[in-house]
């Protein structure tokens, strides 16, 4: 009783630490298996947000680049 009425915080670390005792094991190896699969998950939920095709765009943007240069060209 005394360690309730005093200090909580060493009541819930106790706690804490009883329960860490009866943890299951991690189902990964290593912390980058955690990670890519934390980023899988929420890629497919959305969080990232729509995927940008960076190479089309900027291919889209050469393109464009390389048309106006041959106008130029052409009116010179």
């Amino acid at each position: 009783m005394w360690r309730s009425q005093g200090h909580p915080e060493a009541l819930s670390l106790e706690l804490y630490a009883e329960r860490a005792g009866s943890a299951l094991a991690c189902a990964y190896s290593n912390s980058a298996e955690f990670d890519a699969a934390l980023i899988a998950a929420r890629r497919a939920a959305g969080v990232y947000g729509p995927r940008r095709h960076r190479r089309h765009i900027l291919a889209i943007v050469a393109g464009i680049a390389a048309g106006l240069i041959f106008v130029v060209f052409l009116m010179i």
